[in-house]
């Protein structure tokens, strides 16, 4: 006669499914963007503000061959400048992604409406119709919410602590995705003041060079110097304080769907322990 199989008891615990990362969109590699905006800003640099037709006499009459006589600096700046743009449009799709389809004020009111009627199935139809990160968050503190409301093995306690270490995880994967990017962006406010600084020093070396010679002063060699010095300080000077701009507002956008999310999981958590 054949061994029986040991039962398992009904209330074994089910194996956690492997969970998902964020699914806000964006860019992975900003160094291949950053390639892009070079290869960008080195054609504009020769084809465009070194155009014959923005010289006359070797010397510039508009404001394209002005910029050209700022040097090879030049290129470098603006490849931080675009790169700074381009990053900056990719988090304004990309934190739109996140923050959903509605208001994020009414959809954490909504929830929390829910919350107190214990309508777990309406608050997850708030979830799949506002999507982004918040709504995300929300749906998967949520299924651990009915997960706990059914467990009869664990004590109240514990199942409170699982409930807020979901919501942690939850918030621990969108995190990464909506801060993403903001790190180059950050350094673009030190690195372009530097490199237009660097090319400053570079174009007043030239027009003391310039001063220097014997005889009169070379007033082409100077007016070079000097227009160096002064396009690479505008550049430097406008590819930081963007890159300031920028970092500034999308840090405060996070900050505030950051917000969001600890406040709705803590009024989850809140819920369970008053109702259990």
């Amino acid at each position: 006669m054949e061994a029986q199989k040991p039962i398992q008891p009904a209330t074994a615990a089910k194996p956690q499914a492997k969970k998902e990362g964020s699914k806000v969109g964006g860019i992975k590699n900003a160094f291949l963007v950053i390639i892009a905006c070079f290869f960008v800003a080195v054609c504009l640099f020769i084809f465009w503000f070194g155009h014959e037709s923005h010289f006359e006499d070797g010397h510039p009459h508009d404001i394209w061959g002005t910029i050209y006589m700022g040097g090879v600096i030049v290129p470098v700046l603006q490849t931080l400048f675009l790169t700074v743009i381009v990053l900056s449009v990719e988090r304004w799709i990309a934190l739109s992604s996140a923050k959903g389809k509605g208001n994020i004020t009414k959809f954490v009111a909504g929830v929390k409406a829910c919350l107190a009627k214990n309508d777990i199935a309406g608050a997850q139809a708030l979830c799949s119709k506002q999507k982004g990160s918040v709504a995300a968050v929300v749906s998967a503190a949520l299924i651990r919410y009915e997960e706990m409301d059914k467990n009869t093995i664990l004590s109240k306690e514990q199942k409170i602590a699982t409930l807020q270490k979901e919501v942690e995880e939850a918030t621990a994967l969108e995190m990464p995705a909506l801060q993403q990017n903001l790190p180059i962006v950050a350094t673009m406010t030190t690195l372009g003041t530097l490199v237009g600084l660097l090319g400053t020093v570079i174009g007043m070396i030239k027009s003391f060079q310039a001063l220097a010679q014997s005889g009169a002063p070379d007033s082409t060699e100077l007016s070079t110097g000097i227009s160096e010095a002064l396009i690479n300080t505008a550049f430097g000077i406008a590819t930081g304080a963007f890159a300031v701009i920028s970092y500034n507002f999308y840090t405060n956008k996070i900050d505030n769907l950051t917000y969001a999310i600890d406040e709705i999981g803590f009024s989850i958590v809140q819920t369970f322990a008053a109702t259990h």
